[in-house]
């Protein structure tokens, strides 16, 4: 069965000023349309079209023969997991069990925000930010082009991505202006925190 692009959560005006309508009709009208086009079209006919998303990831990481493939299965998978992180009215520090973890794990609140952006602001070219789980923690890390925690055998919480497209329309070429409206307005706690909960369940 072919993949499909998924909804967005809500209306592409919703994350307005930080994330406009128009930046979202290019980066998940456009860039995410194309990838999941493109992953379709490759997988074809092939033993992976019958995989899950997940599995085409994890199979064809490192494999040199399938590197367009795990491109655009893995950005299909990263897209699909950045919408669900943004939220209209979200950002500022969490509350309960992920604000212990960011604590035990990470320094508290301030030390994640100033950790997370330099990682978001310090990826070199296109690329991803994460807050992962690793080895039973959290992790704050950041990985080139598509490549993707579940790649790494680790559990995604969160992601903003610092690919051009995904800012450039509204900030232009200032990274860290968005970083910081990606921490103090957009980010979906609840959604992290849901993770949070399925990765101590594993």
């Amino acid at each position: 069965m072919a993949f499909e692009l998924p909804p967005l959560p809500y209306p592409k005006n919703a994350l307005e000023p930080y994330t406009s309508a128009r930046t979202l009709e290019f980066h998940h009208g456009k860039h995410h349309q194309a990838y999941v086009t493109t992953l379709n079209e490759l997988i074809e006919g092939s033993p992976l079209e019958r995989k899950s998303l997940e599995e085409i990831v994890k199979a064809t990481y490192k494999d040199e023969a399938k590197t367009k493939v795990f491109n655009n299965a893995a950005q299909v998978w990263n897209h699909n997991f950045f919408w669900n992180c943004l939220k209209p009215n979200g950002g500022g520090a969490p509350k309960g069990d992920l604000a212990q973890a960011l604590e035990r794990d990470l320094g508290g609140w301030h030390k994640f925000e100033d950790d997370f952006k330099k990682a978001a602001v310090d990826q070199f070219g296109s690329g991803w930010a994460w807050l992962v789980v690793d080895k039973g923690k959290l992790k704050i890390t950041h990985t080139l082009n598509g490549v993707d925690p579940l790649a790494l055998g680790q559990t995604a919480l969160l992601t903003c991505d610092v690919w051009e497209h995904a800012y450039y329309l509204d900030y232009q070429n200032r990274r860290p202006d968005f970083v910081q409206a990606f921490l103090d307005h957009l980010i979906n706690w609840d959604f992290v925190a849901q993770n949070l909960t399925k990765a101590k369940a594993r």
